[in-house]
């Protein structure tokens, strides 16, 4: 059972097969149903940062069935991006390539950006969170180590920040650490706070 009497009275489908964003909602003591969508993740070239994450959270939500729609339902809809040196580390194509993302990673900063859609019969509401992560320098050993153990493939920028490497690598994260594993929580919360009200 949750505090919150509006958010409580409304059936939430979280739109998302990840692991991850199923625990993190539900560790917010919602209830609700997993509904995953097969939506496509392109989006146009001159988007940036979190522009990107919002726009497909946005087309996750338009591709949820609109007659599934009912006047107490909210859909939830969310996509996380890594963004390094003007570029989205996107999820890694190959064990070269997640190797080639954690290179890029290591001994530097980047940030991590999840835009969340959220989404009723009436309206629809976007927004985004921002968390800067720093990776200590890492040895190609502990990078091939890391990929050959935990298979970060369905991952963007080729890691989980709850597995091995979050433990070891990541000096400091500066927002939210629920954010880079794919769900900024508190501000969700706020968000369906006001928009259930």
């Amino acid at each position: 059972m949750i505090l919150n009497e509006r958010i409580k009275s409304f059936n939430l489908i979280l739109a998302s097969a990840s692991p991850r964003r199923i625990d993190l909602l539900g560790g917010m003591g919602f209830e609700f149903v997993v509904r995953p969508l097969d939506a496509d993740e392109s989006y146009p070239p001159n988007l940036k940062g979190s522009e990107i994450a919002v726009y497909l959270s946005q087309k996750k939500s338009e591709a949820f069935p609109v007659a599934e729609l009912q006047a107490n339902t909210i859909v939830i809809t969310a996509d996380t991006i890594v963004w390094q040196n003007n570029r989205a580390l996107e999820k890694p194509l190959n064990r070269n390539h997640a190797i080639e993302m954690l290179q890029s990673l290591s001994g530097a900063d980047h940030e991590v950006f999840t835009g969340v859609t959220l989404r009723s019969a009436t309206k629809s509401h976007s927004f985004f969170n921002r968390s800067l992560v720093k990776f200590r320098k890492l040895s190609l050993e502990e990078m091939e180590y890391y990929v050959d153990t935990c298979k970060p493939f369905d991952k963007a920028g080729s890691y989980g920040v709850q597995e091995w490497i979050g433990y070891v690598a990541i000096e400091r994260i500066d927002g939210s650490y629920f954010n880079v594993m794919g769900l900024p929580t508190r501000v969700l919360y706020e968000e369906l706070d006001c928009f259930a009200g």
